[in-house]
């Protein structure tokens, strides 16, 4: 099965939740993982199963960088807030890099997490 991260800075999670919630049941085809916060908000008033893996400012990032390298995720759903500024911009930029270098799809806004989730290639 497919492995979809779910990721959202805090300014974001409503609109992700959002999203989530319009699309849970092409989503509860996959494995979901996600940062701490955002797989507790989701999971708690969606009854989704999403597997957290860490908080994303204390080196959630990076740990999502290093499932990619594992080969652990096939996709990345992470509503940014590119209004704010974030302490931990370097592993948000590790994060993305890690992506784009491992050829795995990686939607920063709603419209390329739809495009994401509903296409059918690898």
């Amino acid at each position: 099965m497919n492995t979809i991260a779910l990721i959202a800075h805090n300014n974001k999670k409503t609109d992700l939740l959002n999203w989530v919630k319009e699309n849970q049941d092409v989503l509860r085809n996959y494995n979901l993982v996600g940062t701490t916060n955002t797989s507790a908000l989701i999971n708690d008033l969606l009854d989704m199963n999403i597997t957290p893996f860490g908080h994303g400012p204390s080196g959630g990032d990076i740990l999502l960088a290093a499932k990619i390298l594992q080969g652990e995720i096939s996709k990345i759903i992470f509503f940014i807030d590119a209004e704010t500024p974030h302490g931990h911009e370097h592993d948000i930029q590790t994060l993305i890099r890690t992506a784009v270098l491992n050829n795995i799809p990686i939607a920063l806004n709603r419209a390329s997490a739809n495009f994401i989730v509903l296409e059918r290639g690898e």
